[in-house]
């Protein structure tokens, strides 16, 4: 059974940096494409990163530049690693595995004060 733990999650202030971990167990995160998509109050969800089995990134343009996605092979995991944090980067953070269809993780909260 495939199982996504997030981890990292926090109050920061502006300015500042998180940096989120994606535990994934029961498949090689390596040969699937993940993800981390962040949904704040009354907003969609939507995506922030993705990595795919190319190792191939893409990032939403509100990140790009700040956001830096990347696979831990020695652990399994995914990370995203967030700089220069702004108020709008505020919300719970998922992380995704597709592989024919989605998996989720159950969510970690980020809250960025100004």
């Amino acid at each position: 059974q495939v199982q996504l733990s997030e981890s990292g999650g926090g109050l920061v202030q502006a300015g500042g940096s998180l940096r989120l971990s994606c535990k994934v167990s029961g498949i090689l995160q390596s040969i699937v494409t993940m993800g981390w998509y962040r949904q704040a109050p009354g907003a969609q969800r939507e995506l922030v990163a993705q990595i795919d089995t190319g190792n191939r990134k893409r990032y939403a343009d509100s990140v790009k530049g700040r956001f830096i996605i990347s696979r831990d092979h020695t652990k399994n995991t995914v990370t995203l690693q967030m700089n220069s944090l702004k108020s709008e980067d505020t919300a719970v953070y998922y992380c995704n595995l597709f592989r024919g269809t989605s998996i989720w993780g159950q969510g970690t909260q980020v809250t960025v004060s100004s």
